[in-house]
Formats: structure tokens, sequence, C-alpha cells
């Protein structure tokens, strides 16, 4: 809202200095700040409350060291991470664009199915939570509107071609400087190739002639899947003290990097990637969000004083896959958020070889001491600190090499 009200000082009342709100990397400094302000601050109000509440996490025996302490910590600490993120991007961000509405959406939306799932939990004293078919049903449900609207609205356009636009010829030089030709497209981005482009499209090549109008049918079907999939994955990973917040801020950050150039014609030039019209603005959302995040590590960093709950692992999970989708990096996905992958292989590989041996030889047998993979180093008697420590190593390694690979074809 605050940039609407600078806008109007700046172009119509001429009022000197507050032309400054125009300016993406200003208003992302200051959703930062503000966000870190409110999740460090108002977060122990949130935490107290939910104590008042009895809002305490139920632990279940699985024979971990410091288990039995946490019992009784507060839960659902994620909307600390909801509300220092949103109150932030509603002062500071274009509230208009396509973008930060589906960020918003996509917030609210997943911090709901995660509130009802910790709210049956606790209050409703069922460890199950939501029957995980109503939590797919939420997932498809927001696959569907995110990749609909990415789809099929005209605000979200592309630009693949930026080397024809002359920006970098000098005022002296007698050019006509091209206007960016955007327009609609299910293109995305290959990592570590040339021409990198792939349109989801060319999956129905075979159909023959004007297969471009139906590819609908294949885009929103990936964006169902990479949503579902990456918020099932960071909920995975919140199983031990900061190792979600501080993972996911970690991969935030890089997909800051790619939103802002993607979002610029002039580095998207330079570094010879798809331009994407308006995209620049979720820097102001992620930028808060980040805040939001490291602001929530102040309390859940060893010992926790709170944990995220479903509110806040579905909910870092969601944004994170349309940050992805939004930016046309979805393929990167298995690079940048490699600790949700390893976290979900180690589920699926555990139980389907436990499934197969208890079949083959009467008797179930594991590949880990216990999933997902952050539970095998505990029981190997590593502290949650060194393990969190060195999970975050790995997504910093991960997070450069993904950035690293905007030139690295």
């Amino acid at each position: 809202m605050l940039y609407y009200l600078f806008e109007y000082l700046d172009k119509t009342l001429n009022v000197s200095g507050t032309g400054v709100f125009q300016y993406i990397t200003f208003r992302s400094a200051l959703a930062f700040m503000l966000s870190l302000l409110l999740s460090t601050i108002y977060g122990k109000r949130i935490i107290a409350f939910l104590q008042r509440q009895q809002v305490g996490e139920t632990v279940r025996e699985l024979g971990l060291a410091g288990q039995n302490e946490k019992a009784g910590t507060p839960t659902m600490g994620g909307l600390i991470i909801i509300f220092a993120t949103l109150v932030p991007v509603i002062l500071f961000a274009k509230l208009h664009n396509i973008y930060i509405v589906l960020l918003i959406v996509t917030t609210l939306w997943m911090g709901t199915i995660g509130f009802i799932d910790d709210y049956i939990k606790i209050f409703k004293k069922d460890k199950e939570g939501l029957k995980g078919i109503f939590k797919v049903f939420g997932q498809v449900g927001l696959g569907l509107i995110v990749g609909s609207v990415l789809y099929f609205s005209p605000a979200v356009t592309v630009r693949q071609d930026t080397s024809k636009t002359d920006i970098f010829k000098t005022p002296t030089e007698n050019v006509i400087v091209q206007a960016p030709v955007e327009e609609k497209s299910t293109a995305t981005t290959i990592p570590f190739f040339k021409n990198n482009e792939f349109d989801y499209a060319e999956l129905l090549a075979w159909t023959g002639e004007g297969y471009e109008k139906w590819a609908w049918l294949v885009f929103i079907p990936i964006v169902i899947f990479i949503i579902t999939a990456v918020s099932n994955g960071a909920n995975l990973t919140d199983g031990i003290d900061g190792l979600a917040a501080g993972t996911s801020a970690i991969s935030v950050l890089a997909l800051a990097i790619f939103t802002f150039v993607s979002g610029n014609i002039i580095f998207s030039n330079y570094l010879n990637i798809m331009y994407i019209p308006s995209s620049g603005e979720m820097t102001v959302f992620i930028a808060s969000f980040v805040g939001a995040l490291i602001g929530f590590l102040w309390y859940n960093s060893y010992p926790a004083s709170v944990f995220m709950g479903d509110t806040g692992s579905l909910t870092i999970g969601g944004i994170i896959a349309v940050l992805a989708i939004a930016v046309r990096k979805e393929m990167l996905i298995p690079l940048l958020c490699g600790i949700f992958l390893v976290e979900n292989l180690s589920v699926v590989l555990q139980v389907s070889y436990f499934k197969y041996t208890k079949k083959r030889f009467g008797e179930g047998r594991r590949i880990f001491l216990m999933s997902p993979l952050h539970h095998h180093y505990q029981k190997k008697g590593y502290h949650e600190s060194k393990i969190v420590t060195r999970f975050w190593i790995v997504a910093i390694m991960l997070a450069i090499l993904s950035i690293v690979t905007l030139k690295l074809r």
C-alpha cells in the first residue's frame, strides 16, 4: 500500500525523494528489515500466545536422543512466518502484480491446509492430523489455480530472444531500438545447456498441427506435480531444530537472484536468459519471506522454542515451488532444493525396500537406520546442531551451483 502512496506523492504532487519507492532493490531492503523485525519482536508474543493456548507438540516415541525434551514445545510457529511475510509485502509490493497475487494466494492457501492439519493434531488429539488425501486435494487445488493463471493470464508473458533489443547501443549511434516482443509461452529453462529453452507444448507435437493450443494439458499437471512434491519435501525436512527454515532461506535467496535478473531486461540480455516482464517484483516478496525465515530461526534454532508445524512447512514448500515455476527455473528444483529431494527419496527408498524385502524374505529390511535422512544421522549419534549445520553447508553449495548455471552452459 505504501508503494501506491509514494507513487502518488511522486507523480502527482512531485514530492522530492518519494521516487525511490519505484526501485525494487529499495523496497526489497525495506521488506527484509521489517519482516526480520516482525518475526523476532512479535514472534515472541505469538509463541507466548501459543503457550497460553497449550498448543504443544506431541512427540512420538522414536528412540531419538533429546526427543522427550521437545514434548510440549509450542508448534504452529508457521504463523510467525506467514505474518512476517505478508505484512511487508502488503506495504511495499505492487499488489496488482500477477506474481505477487499468486504468491499471496499460495501463502494463505498452503498455510490454511497446514493450520488445519496442526489443529486436528493438537486440539482433536489425532496424531495423524489431516488425512493425506485431503492434503493432496489441497495441493492439487493450488496447482490448478497457479497453473491456470500462469497459462491463461495475459499478464504472464516471456521474451526468449533478448539479444534483438539494442539496449547497449550508445546515444550517438543511429539505431532504432526494438521494443521487447512479449508472448505467451510455456517455455522453461534447462540448466547446463546452451539454447536451453524447452517448451512443454513440444510434448504434444506428435498430435499434429495446432498442438500449441492444447499445451495446458501438459503444463498444468506439471505445475500440480511440482507444487505437491516440493511442499511434501519441505514437510519431511522439518524434523529437527532449524533444518527446514535454514535450508529454505538458502534456496529462496538463490531464487531471489533468478527473479531479479529475469525481470530486468538489461541483466537478462547480458546473461542471455529468458526475460520475464514484471517478475522482478517477486524479489520484494522473497526479501520479506527470507526475513521471516531468518527471524523464525531466532526461536527455532537448537534448542527450539517453537516448531513451525505443517502450518509453516507446507507454506514454505508451496512458495518455493511457485517461485521456481514463475521464474521458469523449475527444472533446477532437484539441484536447488537438493536437501528436500534426498529427504523425500530416503523415505521412498526406505518404505519401498522394506515392503520388497518383507514380501520376498518374510521380514522387512531397512536401508537407513531411520528415515527421513536426518533421523538416520541422529541414530548414528550425531548431535542435532551438527546435522543441521552440515545440511546448511550442503544447501549453500547447491544454491551456488544453481546460480552458476546462469553462465555455466
